[in-house]
């Protein structure tokens, strides 16, 4: 462990942290893509978006497993001066990071329309969908581990927050009740008052 501690932002939030504006953007566009008849019509064009939103959501959630399993393998013990970033501020640094990137794909979406009704705003969909089929197996190999992975927060920052970039060297694991996230990156249950 580095002198000092290390910031730690949980691998399965920062993949989660894009599903849900991915996924929202991605059905609005689809939406407001329907309502315009576009070059190919509206049938072929939902067709066409129903297509990409299966493959999408199956690419994103398989590309770079072995990356992540070799990662997780060699994951070191957090120490007791690592620091443990809280779920909101994992989430909101991601999507700080990635703001003007999503604005970018939703007006693309949009624009898309006109050529291929609600196409892209399916596949976006499907790319919100994959990260959340990719962070809930990560969740699984989690608790199958019974240790949740975490990554330094500065790696995340020169690799524009993909846990599994080049910038990343290694993971840091903890037991499976640490921080405020359960295996997958989802909000912790908190237990029901008695």
């Amino acid at each position: 462990m580095a002198r000092g501690g290390q910031g730690l932002a949980r691998i399965a939030v920062v993949v989660r942290a894009g599903a849900a504006p991915l996924w929202w953007l991605g059905v609005l566009a689809a939406g407001i893509g329907v309502l315009v008849p576009g070059l190919t019509g509206r049938r072929i064009g939902v067709l066409a978006g129903a297509a990409l939103f299966i493959v999408a959501a199956a690419v994103v959630a398989s590309v770079r497993r072995k990356r992540y399993t070799a990662l997780a393998r060699s994951a070191d013990r957090a120490g007791k001066h690592d620091v443990l970033q809280d779920r909101a501020v994992t989430l909101r640094n991601w999507r700080r990071g990635h703001r003007w990137w999503l604005l970018l794909a939703f007006l693309a979406a949009l624009g898309s329309a006109f050529a291929v009704p609600a196409a892209a705003g399916l596949l976006m969909a499907g790319c919100g969908v994959g990260l959340w089929l990719k962070s809930a197996w990560i969740g699984r190999r989690e608790q199958a581990g019974e240790a949740l992975l975490w990554v330094r927060v500065d790696w995340l920052a020169d690799d524009n927050g993909r846990p599994a970039g080049k910038a990343v060297r290694a993971y840091r694991s903890t037991g499976i009740a640490a921080g405020d996230a359960a295996p997958g990156g989802a909000r912790r249950k908190t237990a029901a008052p008695v």
